[in-house]
């Protein structure tokens, strides 16, 4: 007697919905990172990743500065196609920790006008120690354009995230921009006692001088020498009103939490 072969298993799709916590845990990685590793596509067509200093615009997109006598400096200047992953790591198994892959396509910033001057002063806020080149003539700011991410959130949590899961709102992340230095110098000069509510109650960091360098819609980037860390906030801001009642609002949560 003859019996039929087995019928394949049908494989299981690994990549899950996308949800607000997915959203969100990618948005973290995003704004919180200081490096990252940057694939570009080198002149003979094979993959290259070099190691990136990281930070990111107002609306979440990501901005490195890189010198031209890098490599893959000008790999971006031939193919602006690009990626970059961002993975923290953690103790134990490296893999059991969430990271994330975004496609990019990056675009040289100029110096002059508001983007320039926007982009250089957040990532210096970010990179304070880039301040000693940062304006070296063969020095270049890219913004990094996002096509869309794969986002792994440790063992069997995968995810394809678009743009529109990762950055902030346009309009949003412009109004708060506008406003985003004079409220970081009020903040750090006359509320030292609510960032440090926020890292200490909020966020469980420890106590310290903790200082505010950077604000758009999503949340707040505070740093304490090399350390930084990322308040996100409950729902988005989409203007200053909104953006101060926040603060308020969080102040009062970490020093009720603390």
């Amino acid at each position: 007697m003859t019996t039929s072969p087995a019928a394949p298993q049908k494989r299981e799709d690994p990549i899950r919905p996308t949800d607000d916590g997915a959203r969100a845990l990618a948005k973290t990685l995003l704004r919180s990172a200081r490096s990252g590793s940057l694939a570009t596509l080198g002149r003979d067509g094979h993959p290259s990743a070099s190691l990136v200093s990281l930070a990111t615009d107002s609306d979440g997109t990501p901005l490195i500065l890189v010198s031209a006598l890098s490599s893959h400096t000008g790999n971006l200047e031939a193919d602006p196609r690009c990626s970059l992953l961002l993975a923290p790591g953690g103790k134990g198994d490296p893999l059991a920790h969430a990271r994330i892959t975004l496609k990019l396509q990056a675009r040289k910033v100029a110096r002059e006008g508001e983007e320039g001057a926007r982009v250089r002063r957040r990532f210096l806020a970010r990179q304070p120690k880039a301040a000693l080149y940062a304006d070296f003539g063969d020095f270049s700011f890219f913004a990094l354009s996002v096509a869309g991410a794969s986002l792994n959130g440790g063992f069997g949590r995968a995810y394809d995230l678009t743009a529109g899961d990762l950055l902030s709102d346009a309009a949003a992340a412009s109004a708060v921009a506008a406003m985003e230095e004079g409220a970081v110098e009020h903040m750090n000069a006359d509320h030292a006692d609510a960032i440090r509510a926020y890292a200490t109650g909020l966020l469980k960091a420890e106590d310290g001088e903790w200082e505010l360098t950077g604000l758009d819609p999503d949340g707040a980037d505070l740093a304490r020498g090399d350390r930084v860390l990322r308040l996100p906030f409950p729902a988005p801001v989409t203007d200053a009103a909104g953006l101060r009642r926040m603060l308020v609002e969080l102040a009062a949560q970490a020093r009720a939490s603390g």
